[in-house]
């Protein structure tokens, strides 16, 4: 039988948690919000703990990236968590809350449960509290080659042009953020992440792959044509389910397989 055990100082020390208290005495719209906290510095807390945090929602803004720097800004200065545009285009603020992968500049407090639990992006390496370690993740999105390839134009002084009908096959591709949510949230990518692309790079890849003005679509279908870089994928849609951009990787991926599976026929 398999035996599985989790990493060294990765699981969470449920006696170290602190309970933080709301600066107004008086607030009556108290929001109860839980934070996975972890600083590989701390010397005295080897292992990831909760601390539970008390705020006043009477004071603060609507999303949970609002609660998180006010958190930050009043309560505890050493919260770590990435941020950065606000409005769901960066990426930056990709995190676990209630149990879903998302974006906490776009998840609205309303939305989420009577007790707010926030955890890193899950099955990453955690460099401090809610920042994950996305190195491998760019790596494996840098191995697509993600730009178009082509020779040089006949005429240098003109773009290269794309038809609407050719442009539209781009809908749904390019919008991706590389927030992570995806792959974080696919079970194939936990277990194989060393080898398997994950959702993120193979949409990015099929980006390009449908490009019309790209010309190396029979390189990048070689390199994909791999069992673990592009066959881990079953498909079970998680991928889908978490993005919060509303696109669709497990379509893109099965649409490089239909492709591989043209050149064979």
């Amino acid at each position: 039988m398999v035996q599985l055990s989790l990493p060294q100082n990765s699981k969470i020390d449920k006696k170290a948690g602190k309970t933080h208290k709301t600066a107004n005495k008086n607030a009556k719209n108290i929001k109860i919000v839980e934070v996975y906290r972890y600083d590989p510095e701390d010397k005295d807390k080897k292992n990831p703990h909760i601390d539970r945090f008390e705020v006043d929602l009477d004071s603060c803004g609507p999303m949970v990236l609002d609660i998180l720097i006010k958190i930050k800004g009043e309560q505890d200065g050493s919260l770590t968590f990435r941020r950065s545009c606000r409005e769901g285009i960066c990426g930056s603020c990709s995190m676990n809350i209630d149990g879903t992968n998302t974006l906490a500049c776009t998840k609205s407090i309303d939305e989420c449960s009577d007790v707010i639990k926030i955890y890193p992006l899950p099955h990453m390496p955690v460099i401090k509290d809610l920042v994950s370690d996305l190195t491998h993740f760019y790596e494996q999105y840098k191995s697509v080659e993600p730009w178009v390839q082509a020779k040089e134009p006949l005429n240098k002084k003109q773009e290269r042009l794309q038809s609407p009908e050719d442009r539209e096959k781009l809908n749904g591709l390019y919008e991706c953020i590389l927030c992570a949510c995806c792959s974080t949230s696919c079970p194939s990518y936990w277990w194989n992440g060393d080898k398997y692309l994950g959702p993120a790079a193979l949409l990015q890849s099929y980006r390009f792959i449908a490009d019309s003005r790209d010309e190396e679509t029979d390189k990048r279908l070689d390199n994909m044509e791999d069992p673990f870089k592009l066959y881990r994928c079953h498909t079970i849609m998680n991928c889908a389910s978490a993005c919060p951009k509303g696109l669709n990787p497990a379509k893109a991926i099965g649409s490089i397989k239909q492709e591989i599976a043209k050149r064979k026929a």
